[in-house]
């Protein structure tokens, strides 16, 4: 899964990069709102993350010109404002949730799970696929031998990406997205030979359908 975080201070963008990046997510830090429009034409987020104080375009201002322009991206808004009309201002311009600051880090990662839930039609952090079952919090999967499967980082992301679309097909350039962070480079093979290697490990219990022109669809096997 990747996510787009938008702010300015230094600090508290390296913080959560840090701690999103350890909970298996690829994150995309800017410090300003101006180039998020070009940046969401050209890159799938799953998730961004905006601060309110940012300088130039403020965070409800790009809240307000992505809704207005039609994007359904969850936004999740982090800001130190506590007031409670500007939580009712964020979310009724379009916010999907709003935490303040200070916050523990696991509760931002809980929020950011459940909102890219919400908008994969996922209703819980424990999945079923076939025989498989997909804890998205815990980052396992299990078989119908009950054993956890050995998947590499990107494997799981793949599988991760598939499962919350369960049943639609997900394009390989979402898929090259959603595994890749900062300035790494990864060819459209590759990603045949990581699908392939995930295909081996999820045996007769799922299946990763090739759909020709398309993408993958994850199914029953």
């Amino acid at each position: 899964m990747r996510i787009l975080l938008v702010e300015d201070d230094s600090l508290v963008s390296d913080a959560i990069t840090r701690g999103l990046s350890s909970e298996g997510y690829v994150v995309d830090a800017v410090d300003n709102a101006e180039g998020v429009p070009a940046r969401l034409a050209i890159t799938h987020y799953d998730l961004a993350i905006v601060d309110l104080g940012l300088p130039g375009m403020d965070g409800l201002a790009l809240v307000r010109h992505l809704r207005r322009s039609g994007s359904s991206l969850p936004l999740l808004i982090v800001t130190a404002r506590d007031r409670l009309d500007d939580r009712v201002n964020a979310l009724d311009l379009g916010a999907d949730d709003y935490l303040t600051k200070p916050f523990a880090l696991p509760e931002l990662a809980a929020r950011c799970r459940a909102l890219i839930r919400r908008a994969g039609v996922a209703g819980s952090n424990e999945l079923n696929v076939g025989a498989l079952r997909i804890d998205l919090a815990g980052k396992r999967v299990t078989g119908t031998d009950g054993k956890a499967l050995d998947l590499t980082r990107r494997e799981w992301s793949i599988l991760e990406c598939l499962s919350l679309h369960s049943g639609r097909v997900v394009s390989k350039e979402r898929l090259m997205q959603a595994i890749l962070g900062g300035d790494e480079e990864i060819s459209g093979n590759a990603i045949e030979v990581h699908v392939s290697r995930l295909r081996a490990k999820l045996g007769s219990d799922a299946t990763v359908r090739s759909i020709r022109g398309l993408g993958y669809r994850l199914e029953d096997a």
